[in-house]
């Protein structure tokens, strides 16, 4: 039985890559890095992982999982955040209605993270 996703993984091909995601995830969006071990390291985020191999050779290219998303309850917040440590926005925080049954109201904005992956940060209304 499955019960949630526990986490999402992504390779660091450099030292200044693992530098820039430590910086990113840990000084900008104020998450811990909860294990560690020779190869890599596990962020928590509330609700699940953030997995990053350390062991290089690894391939940054973007598939078919388009992005991951971050819940909040401040979405502006994190996106000021970003742009502030200099990280592209490529959605402003804005409001939607999912026209699903039930409607489905969000506030979200997206950016691009240290390695070129899309990240959502999300909120429910």
């Amino acid at each position: 039985m499955i019960k949630g996703i526990h986490h999402v993984s992504m390779k660091c091909n450099t030292e200044e890559e693992i530098n820039k995601v430590k910086d990113f995830y840990i000084s900008v969006l104020g998450l811990k890095i909860v294990r560690e071990w020779p190869d890599g390291f596990m962020i928590y985020t509330g609700n699940g992982y953030i997995e990053i191999f350390t062991n290089a050779d690894g391939e940054h290219r973007l598939g078919s999982i388009r992005h991951f998303a971050l819940l909040t309850d401040d979405v502006d917040m994190l996106a000021e955040k970003v742009k502030n440590a200099g990280y592209e926005l490529i959605v402003e925080p804005n409001d939607k209605v999912i026209k699903s049954v039930p409607e489905y109201p969000i506030r979200m904005a997206f950016c691009i993270g240290p390695l070129g992956e899309q990240i959502e940060f999300f909120y429910e209304r």
